[in-house]
């Protein structure tokens, strides 16, 4: 497996794994909360005003998207258990189990000798940007 390839695996790794305390970490205070309406009280909350109703409507169909091309991908590339990272998904997080499927994916790519594209510098300080912007964020909503 090429450098630029392990780079991005590890890179989906820490996402998963900060994903998973990210999300949980709210979710088990959530559970704490009430645990015998857990399930009941989450998704009503997902309603509680237009702000979550917009973050709950856009994760769903970005969740959709990535299952869509969950499966075609894995089915071209011979990944198995393409389902389990779906459901995996819906019960652990999808911002959890995407990156798991993307390093299964580059993994896959890596045997079959696929090369993965140079990316432009600007593509990279974007990317580089974007990653700051989305650990900001997440730190700011987990710590609230």
């Amino acid at each position: 497996m090429s450098t630029s390839r392990k780079l991005l695996c590890t890179l989906y790794a820490v996402i998963a794994l900060a994903a998973l305390v990210a999300t949980w970490t709210q979710n088990i205070a959530y559970l704490e909360a009430n645990p015998l309406r857990f399930l009941a009280n989450f998704f009503g909350d997902t309603r509680a005003n237009e702000a979550t109703q917009s973050i709950t409507v856009d994760i769903v169909l970005l969740f959709l998207a990535a299952a869509i091309f969950m499966v075609i991908e894995a089915r071209k590339h011979n990944i198995g258990l393409v389902w389990l990272y779906i459901v995996g998904g819906m019960l652990i997080a999808i911002s959890v189990t995407f990156p798991l499927f993307l390093i299964a994916r580059e993994r896959r790519l890596a045997e079959k000798g696929d090369v993965n594209p140079a990316l432009p510098v600007l593509d990279k300080a974007l990317l580089a940007a974007f990653t700051v912007f989305a650990a900001v964020a997440v730190v700011w909503v987990d710590l609230a």
